[in-house]
């Protein structure tokens, strides 16, 4: 009998936002996603890596700045690769340590991830993705000289501001493939994975960052998954969020999912790109479902409890059914 296979994307909140709370948040996300092991599922997990990249980018630019002789700019291609290895070392020991606890014997894997971008997508034409430190208005206009754009994001305070160009195609999906075939856990596309472009014969790391839900949507899709599974910090998907009409949604269809992004109702830079990928994702197969909720709330959502569920009722398979 073929496993059931689930992509949980985890966000920024279930990982901490320094070292020392990255170590005690991976211990509690490890206990939940050990949970969907016990329930039988084949397991990849992407991560968010906004706070990781943002020390990293930070660190590794003070360092060029104080010391020219020695060290040069870093590529942010480059810092999105390092905090794969961050955080998959943290999440990975802290899975085999929760599996060996309940008596499972599975291995778990980073796979350092290159996710291809399109060089004509808008974004590289009006970046909106802040990174690295809050500056000054100084900064600032050093860091335009440097070549790259600011925005303000508040009365004198600014930040670097790079594109978030749509996921095309994971370089690795083959190798992520295999280890899932293998049921063993697969911590792939960190961070929406390392932007790259393709020159010719050649991947070359854009000054971008990749939405890590469309990142985790696109694996789904790749994987043939049933499930997906987005954390984020509110138990559901509401409309008019904020507002005292707002209205909290425990199902959605994709059609129904679609005529709300239509109408507007989600924050671009937050809960869009996770209803966005959800659709996506449940209109590429048949039978496939998306959930939106809370790491704490997770397990209840899986059984139908809390959450939004969005699906497609209709049964129809819209594209592409892959192979696993």
């Amino acid at each position: 009998m073929q496993k059931k296979r689930m992509v949980i994307a985890l966000g920024h909140k279930d990982l901490g936002f320094n070292l020392p709370e990255q170590y005690r948040a991976v211990q509690k996300t490890a206990k939940l996603i050990v949970e969907f092991v016990r329930k039988g599922y084949q397991i990849a997990i992407v991560f968010s890596n906004a706070p990781q990249v943002g020390m990293i980018h930070t660190a590794m630019s003070d360092l060029a700045r104080h010391y020219p002789a020695q060290y040069t700019k870093t590529p942010l291609a480059v810092c999105s690769a390092m905090s794969q290895g961050l955080i998959g070392y943290d999440l990975q020991n802290a899975l085999q340590a929760e599996l060996a606890a309940n008596g499972i014997s599975r291995t778990v894997s980073t796979i350092l991830t290159q996710v291809q971008a399109d060089p004509y997508d808008e974004q590289f034409y009006a970046p909106s993705k802040k990174v690295g430190k809050q500056m000054s208005r100084e900064e600032a206009e050093a860091e335009e000289q440097n070549g790259n754009q600011t925005a303000e994001i508040r009365p004198g305070v600014f930040m670097r501001v790079v594109p978030s160009p749509v996921p095309q195609s994971i370089i690795e999906i083959d190798a992520i493939r295999a280890l899932l075939n293998q049921d063993q856990i697969v911590l792939a596309c960190g961070g929406g994975g390392i932007p790259v472009i393709r020159q010719g014969t050649c991947l070359r790391g854009a000054a971008a960052v990749i939405e890590k839900d469309l990142a985790a949507g696109l694996l789904a899709r790749e994987v043939n998954a049933d499930l997906l599974l987005i954390t984020t910090a509110v138990e559901q998907v509401s409309l008019h969020f904020g507002k005292p009409d707002a209205r909290a949604i425990p199902q959605m269809t994709a059609d129904e999912a679609r005529q709300y992004i239509g109408e507007g109702h989600f924050e671009f830079r937050s809960m869009l790109p996770k209803v966005q990928a959800a659709v996506d994702f449940v209109e590429a197969g048949i039978g496939r479902r998306a959930i939106i909720t809370t790491m704490e709330q997770a397990v209840r959502a899986e059984a139908g409890e809390a959450g939004t569920t969005i699906e497609d009722r209709k049964g129809e398979n819209h594209g592409k059914v892959y192979d696993r």
